[in-house]
């Protein structure tokens, strides 16, 4: 068995395994190593039921009892639920467990236990629901280490997970460790296969903060490399496309109903430039969100179809794509321009995407606008001359690199809202020119945040309502798509259902989240931009880039979860028209640390400012729950708190290219394969 085995050849995977794994993405015995832990815990020590005078809600307890009553069953007309009471009078606690009846053979009079999970009271008892059982011995032993909780889909529990690991980094072959042994010794990073072991199950905290750092390394080293060496093979190719008469731009802006922003007009004159140089345009526009990067694409991609060629915009999401053909539409309409508009999504019929084929075929001058679908083989492009990736953070180099060999040497353009600092955005997009839009438009009002705990949901309700009844939308953030046994937090499903018992029934409300069919989730985002849906209880699917200019409240329960730059890409979903908008950050966190994190959103809405003050307030081990999902590819790797590990994988790439650009070197063919394999991973990620 090696990392290439289908994840089937680990003893305990079965068919029925299989198809639950595949839906995290495993496939392969390498993919389930590479399922790394979101958190770890520390189990709490034990305490003697008779001992225990109150409970805490929200922690975890380890509950030692000696068992002195039978369980008891009880069937439903949809499960059998087992019942269990521990303690003595006075200090009782009643143990549920649904659909697992064969437990109740596991309690023998007399057995000591310990019981661990969350005791909250009801019905004027006190309850554990689904508590795990352990011998008392192994609950020592598991109090000695970190234990991992991994990233979960349902059907799936973190102890199969785990056991699956376990298994797997038993049996596996050692993977021969890629890395040049002088690239290893020169910055101290321990040995390949020690540091996936240490990353699953650490001995210490210092053990994992060691694995961490080498893996991290790997990560940002590999991505560079594939960059860097597929740059190395090019060489600056010529402008074969000829772009006349860029004052057309210019009487489109003079057109528009709003003035743009000075950052907006330099990077439309920095990228008109690059379409009229003698060379192939690679060009990156960061701009924060609600900075209007959308509309200078429209522009420029106007622009090709005056001139006679076709061009193409990638979405990361459906939502995102039918959003933006519908606004490309009514410009072309306001413009009074003869451009064809074209949609390709992955959801579209055989016969929608046939006539889409065609029409690309056929129409040389079209705007066309689609998700990853424009990269899959059936996508022919037949003038193609500027392609543009949308929110780029989302797409690998490879599926960049895709896109733009679907036309002959077509311009680049990526765009990104991800506030990464210049030197490090030299670094990760180091074959491209970098344009910032640096400004908001001026007839946005700056959003009114305020950080508050979870006593002020009631008000935080009204507030809701009051919106509503003025006409106005509202955003509401879940951090779970359903109750789960390893992350606490509120769910969409639950929270749904709350806000409905609570909001006037005059009020519609729906909710959205990722395990939703896209056509389900298109048909919801729709309906609430066309305010048919007032009040969305979403997951953080909502977080790209998706335009609502009628919503104006944006509550966040949980804020302690997210990661700063995530949150601010989530309160970029409102403040989008000309109405005062509002974020609410709901604090669960006693934390003091959690709580002056959140105190940086409150106090400003510039992105760059919000990811630099969060990485001044980290430390050494705090590197879980705090990631900015969807930076680029990374699984571990942390833009912003990984800065120097980035900038030594940029120098390690730098050296070895120096001295071998053909990666021909003994040394480096291993190398090789690893970047292949890295690559692969990479678009497993991106589902293709």
């Amino acid at each position: 068995m090696n990392a290439d085995s289908p994840v089937t050849e680990i003893k305990g995977v079965g068919e029925k395994t299989k198809d639950l794994f595949e839906k995290m993405g495993v496939y392969t015995v390498g993919d389930i190593l590479l399922h790394f832990p979101r958190n770890y815990i520390q189990f709490p020590k034990i305490q003697d039921i008779d001992e225990i005078s109150s409970f805490d809600e929200d922690k975890h307890y380890a509950v030692h009892a000696v068992i002195k009553r039978s369980a008891v069953t009880k069937k439903t007309r949809n499960m059998i639920i087992t019942l269990l009471d521990i303690g003595s009078a006075g200090h009782m606690i009643k143990l549920t467990w649904y659909r697992m009846p064969y437990l109740k053979n596991e309690f023998t009079m007399g057995r000591h236990l310990v019981f661990y999970g969350k005791v909250k009271p009801k019905n004027g008892k006190y309850t554990m629901e689904q508590p795990v059982i352990y011998d008392v011995q192994k609950y020592i032993q598991l109090q000695k280490n970190l234990q991992p909780v991994y990233p979960l889909v349902s059907g799936v529990s973190n102890n199969l997970v785990s056991k699956t690991v376990k298994e797997a980094l038993n049996n596996e072959e050692l993977a021969a460790d890629y890395l040049p042994v002088c690239v290893r010794s020169e910055n101290g990073f321990c040995e390949y296969n020690y540091a996936l072991k240490e990353i699953h199950f650490p001995d210490s905290m210092e053990a994992l903060i060691e694995a961490r750092k080498r893996l991290v390394f790997d990560e940002f080293f590999l991505f560079i490399m594939g960059m860097r060496y597929q740059k190395e093979k090019q060489i600056k190719e010529k402008n074969d496309f000829v772009f006349e008469n860029p004052k057309f731009v210019t009487g489109l802006i003079d057109k528009l109903p709003y003035e743009l922003t000075g950052a907006q007009k330099r990077a439309i004159d920095e990228i008109v430039a690059d379409m009229e140089s003698p060379f192939v345009m690679q060009r990156l526009i960061q701009g924060d969100v609600g900075s209007g990067k959308t509309i200078v694409a429209f522009l420029l991609m106007a622009w090709a179809s005056q001139c006679g060629y076709q061009s193409a915009i990638m979405a990361p999401t459906e939502v995102l794509a039918n959003q933006h053909y519908e606004s490309f539409c009514g410009l072309v309409k306001m413009f009074g321009l003869e451009s064809p508009v074209i949609l390709l999504t992955g959801s579209m019929t055989q016969k929608q995407k046939r006539a889409a084929y065609e029409r690309m075929q056929n129409e040389k001058n079209a705007l066309i606008i689609g998700t990853h679908a424009l990269i899959q083989e059936k996508a022919d492009f037949s003038n193609l001359s500027l392609v543009i990736t949308d929110e780029q953070h989302r797409f690998g180099v490879k599926q960049r690199d895709t896109f733009s060999h679907k036309g002959i040497k077509p311009h680049i353009l990526v765009m990104s809202a991800t506030p990464i600092p210049r030197t490090l955005a030299i670094i990760l997009y180091g074959d491209m020119d970098i344009s910032v839009i640096d400004e908001v438009p001026a007839k946005r009002k700056p959003i009114k945040n305020c950080v508050v705990n979870t006593a002020y949901r009631p008000k935080a309700y009204d507030f809701i309502e009051e919106q509503v009844n003025n006409g106005y939308q509202a955003y509401v953030i879940c951090p779970l798509v359903e109750e789960s046994e390893n992350m606490d937090g509120e769910n969409v499903t639950e929270y749904a259902q709350k806000l409905k018992s609570i909001l006037s029934k005059d009020i519609h409300i729906e909710m959205l989240h990722g395990k939703m069919k896209s056509g389900k989730k298109d048909e919801i985002m729709t309906k609430f931009s066309q305010n048919k849906i007032q009040v969305l209880v979403s997951t953080t699917v909502v977080e790209v880039g998706v335009n609502v200019p009628n919503a104006t409240v944006m509550l966040i329960e949980n804020a302690d979860r997210f990661g700063l730059a995530q949150l601010h890409q989530l309160r970029g979903r409102v403040g989008r028209g000309d109405a005062q908008s509002y974020c609410i950050f709901i604090n669960s966190s006693d934390s003091k640390k959690s709580k002056k994190r959140l105190e940086i959103l409150n106090d400003s809405n510039d992105g760059f400012k919000i990811a630099s003050e969060d990485l001044k307030l980290r430390g050494p081990g705090d590197f879980f729950g705090i990631r900015q999902n969807g930076d680029l590819v990374f699984s571990l790797a942390d833009i912003y708190q990984d800065a120097d590990v980035l900038k030594l994988a940029s120098e390690a790439v730098d050296d070895i290219l120096d001295k071998d650009p053909d990666l021909e070197e003994e040394d480096h063919i291993i190398l090789k394969r690893k970047m292949k394999e890295f690559e692969n991973v990479q678009l497993k990620r991106m589902n293709l």
